[in-house]
């Protein structure tokens, strides 16, 4: 088995991948922040009296567009953070480049999916489900070998 030092190197291919689509989710990440704000202000709902353009404005909080992309950035948040630190975890444990390179790649795609279904233009379900659990399931396979590689 390498070293840490060596896994942990761009010369590794698996981490170099992970290393891209980490990269590739703090975008998409950051880009949420912008896209409520985007959506803000086309609905002019605001949550704070400070942001308010008019004195005719109210503040509220309540806004279905505004709301579905706060929720699906939340959902980031819960699953796209998870998914650094395990994958990090699992390039560790020195996997095979092609299975760990794909996994890397079906919860990049996945979660750029999964945002573009719930919150940029609505799709149906089970898209989105499809979408969430096609990523989950990626980051759960690499907990359990995470899990199995430190256990035995």
């Amino acid at each position: 088995m390498a070293s840490p030092v060596e896994l942990l190197s761009l010369s590794n291919p698996v981490f170099k991948s992970f290393t891209f689509w980490v990269g590739v989710l703090v975008i998409k990440m950051l880009l949420m922040s912008l896209l409520t704000g985007i959506q803000r202000f086309k609905t002019k709902t605001f949550a704070n009296p400070e942001d308010l353009m008019s004195p005719k404005l109210k503040v509220k909080f309540d806004d279905p567009n505004v709301e579905r992309v706060r929720r699906a950035h939340r959902n980031d948040l819960e699953n796209i953070l998870p998914f650094f630190a395990i994958g990090l975890l699992y390039v560790l444990t020195d996997p095979t480049a092609f299975l760990a390179i794909n996994l890397f790649r079906a919860v990049g795609i996945a979660r750029i999916v999964h945002t573009l279904v719930y919150a940029v233009v609505v799709v149906p379900q089970p898209s989105r489900a499809l979408a969430f659990f096609v990523a989950l399931g990626a980051t759960v396979y690499m907990a359990l070998q995470v899990i199995a590689s430190a256990a035995f």
